[in-house]
């Protein structure tokens, strides 16, 4: 059985790091359904996410102005 993903949208102000509340930078898709997480969270967790995500979105390069 193949599973479509919805198309990837762009994080918003309205995405909450699961975690603590923060601004969310990083979307985590698992089988089960997807977390959010701010940067420090994201990176605090990331060697466990990336064992059990089908996928990972991270757009913390939204937080370097120009």
């Amino acid at each position: 059985m193949t599973t479509a993903l919805a198309p990837d949208t762009t994080l918003t102000a309205a995405d909450r790091c699961d975690k603590c509340g923060a601004q969310a930078y990083v979307r985590v898709r698992l089988i089960t359904g997807e977390l959010h997480f701010c940067a420090h969270h994201a990176k605090q967790f990331e060697p466990k996410l990336k064992t059990v995500a089908v996928e990972i979105t991270d757009e913390t390069a939204r937080l370097v102005e120009n």
